[in-house]
């Protein structure tokens, strides 16, 4: 019997994957949890095969709660389930040890098998994000970002604030400002924190 916990902050939609489960007999969902401290002491206590884990929660994110999770109990897989679908948000999940990344609209019989996938060891990724991640690998890293802009980048991952960007490069807050916006851009992220997670997974910093 392979078993299942829910994390996801609204309970309707946690409902709504129990029900697509149930008509599963090899599947078994022997938890539920609304945030990052709470699915990682449910995970210690009952020791699940599969996590079913959101992205967005009150408290704590999902890819942080993944991260958690993997460390403390590597034999347990974290599947994300998510309405979101962005490069950034991809490559968090996939860095944080996630099994695999699939979208809400995932019918019946496709989660039930990435259900079985992942605790079989497989990855199970949606189309969608499978093609997002090939277009990550395949697009040359170095053309993607100037040498100035990757040169902000690697500042920001440093701690610094945009003033302190512009002093060590002698150049206006506003222009520190317009690369990173470029940089955000060019990464399809929306945050300083995205940006420098997804340049170093692209191999710029």
């Amino acid at each position: 019997m392979i078993t299942v916990l829910l994390v996801d902050d609204h309970p309707v939609v946690r409902a709504g994957v129990v029900g697509m489960l149930a008509g599963a007999d090899d599947i078994t969902v022997v938890g539920e949890a609304g945030d990052e401290a709470e699915a990682v002491a449910v995970v210690r206590d009952r020791h699940p095969d599969v996590v079913l884990m959101d992205l967005r929660m009150p408290g704590g994110d999902g890819v942080a709660a993944t991260a958690r999770i993997r460390t403390e109990s590597p034999a347990t897989r974290v599947v994300v389930l998510t309405t979101y679908e962005t490069d950034a948000d991809i490559l968090r999940a996939v860095e944080a040890g996630a099994a695999g990344y699939l979208l809400k609209d995932v019918s019946r019989t496709d989660l039930i098998a990435a259900v079985r996938t992942a605790a079989r060891g497989g990855t199970v990724l949606a189309p969608s994000v499978a093609t997002r991640l090939l277009h990550q690998v395949r697009r040359p890293a170095r053309d993607t970002l100037s040498p100035r802009e990757v040169e902000v980048l690697r500042l920001v991952s440093r701690g610094m604030s945009n003033a302190e960007i512009g002093r060590q490069l002698h150049i206006s807050e506003a222009t520190v400002k317009t690369h990173l916006l470029r940089t955000f851009n060019k990464l399809d992220v929306s945050d300083r924190t995205a940006a420098v997670t997804t340049a170093m997974a692209a191999g710029l910093l």
